[in-house]
């Protein structure tokens, strides 16, 4: 099962940690199970120094905790279940000014060559020629995982961080829940979770099943769980920069305490100072800049229920990437995802969001966004969503 990453990346977006570290000397909580990067270039003090953009691989476990076993029945209590995968894996990138976000999401299902990785007992595994990107956490820890996302694609990964199930529900709680839009309803025996079509704000348990849910949307596959999380992304990344979170210290403290308990980073990602500077970095970018993709793939030749990399579609969202462009996502699964008609909003009480669903143009921009290939789907977060699911009426 699947679980999102993404919270950490939404937190660093609103620029709570620089409330944060103000308020809190988490440094020790934060470093204390830190993971080093092998082959990771040097960090410079300063990220403005890191050129053609900053990576960050944020990594969603479906370790079973002690503390939540109970909730997850036979999922955390068969032994055929034990271990810990990397059932979500997104790439966070900041580009150079002006700034825009762009996070991208690899398959669990992907098939992909697996490097040579060190295990939790200090020995070399072996290179694997094809096999599913979500081994990877067990096989070789974080490390592994970042190594294998930087053979896929390219990029070079400076930070890294991972979150439990029961991360993402702390930090779902700590914000008061997010609100997640259903146009059909979403029935799915597998995770529990019935809702009707309408709104719904998600927290803790509740969210979490949202965003594992699988067979309640669209076409049952990993690629269409991927798209509705990109539902769940959005609102969240509303909701950061809303009054509510942003405009709320007490919220902010209580948010930036439970993240620093509940995330375990790369040794490159602890410095307080540096993790101010990429909140910094990513405070003021627009919502329409802020853009949730999906890595673009294949029908595996050799098993219909896996996925290979669409390496031809994937090269042009890099070289977008590289060269800093305004992207377009013209692609969207929409089996899984609909859109929404935009609720009128006031921006003096909730920033985040617009009357006017029509995109500001960002400062500095020289020129028309990108249209990316259709292969590869997704959305902004200015762009208002509803999960598709299959008809549950209560």
């Amino acid at each position: 099962m699947k679980i999102l990453g993404i919270t950490m990346a939404v937190v660093l977006v609103s620029g709570v940690s620089v409330a944060a570290y103000i308020a809190y000397d988490l440094g020790h909580t934060f470093s204390a199970n830190a993971v080093t990067l092998d082959g990771a270039k040097s960090v410079p003090p300063d990220i403005g120094a890191i050129k053609g953009g900053v990576n960050m691989l944020l990594v969603g476990s479906d370790a079973c905790e002690p503390e939540f076993a109970a909730e997850f029945g036979d999922r955390c209590s068969d032994p055929a279940n034990a271990g810990e995968r990397n059932d979500t894996n997104l790439v966070l990138h900041i580009s150079d000014s002006p700034r825009r976000v762009t996070v991208i999401t690899f398959p669990r299902d992907l098939m992909v060559p697996i490097p040579s990785c060190t295990d939790a007992q200090g020995n070399a595994t072996s290179e694997m020629s094809k096999q599913p990107i979500n081994v990877t956490l067990e096989t070789g820890g974080l490390n592994c995982v970042a190594r294998t996302i930087h053979e896929v694609s390219g990029l070079d990964i400076q930070f890294a961080a991972k979150i439990t199930w029961g991360g993402v529900m702390k930090i779902t709680d700590a914000i008061g829940g997010v609100d997640v839009c259903v146009a059909n309803g979403i029935s799915d025996p597998d995770t529990g979770l019935e809702l009707t079509a309408g709104t719904h704000t998600l927290q803790g348990y509740w969210a979490l099943q949202f965003l594992r849910t699988r067979h309640g949307v669209g076409d049952g596959s990993d690629l269409g769980r991927g798209s509705n999380q990109q539902v769940y992304m959005s609102s969240l990344a509303r909701k950061m920069v809303s009054a509510q979170v942003l405009g709320n210290p007490g919220t902010l403290l209580k948010l930036a305490n439970t993240v620093m308990s509940n995330v375990t980073p790369s040794t490159t990602l602890t410095s307080p100072t540096l993790l101010v500077q990429i909140a910094l970095a990513m405070k003021d970018v627009p919502l329409d800049q802020i853009n949730f993709v999906n890595y673009p793939v294949l029908e595996d030749p050799d098993n219909p229920n896996k996925v290979v990399p669409d390496t031809a579609s994937a090269d042009q969202l890099w070289a977008a990437l590289a060269a800093n462009q305004q992207i377009q996502v013209t692609g969207q699964r929409n089996d899984a995802v609909v859109s929404a008609t935009p609720t009128p909003t006031d921006p003096a009480t909730d920033p985040g969001t617009s009357a006017d669903p029509s995109p500001t143009p960002t400062p500095g921009a020289t020129s028309g966004p990108v249209d990316l290939p259709k292969n590869i789907s997704g959305q902004s977060a200015a762009q208002q969503t509803c999960s598709n699911g299959n008809g549950y009426s209560g």
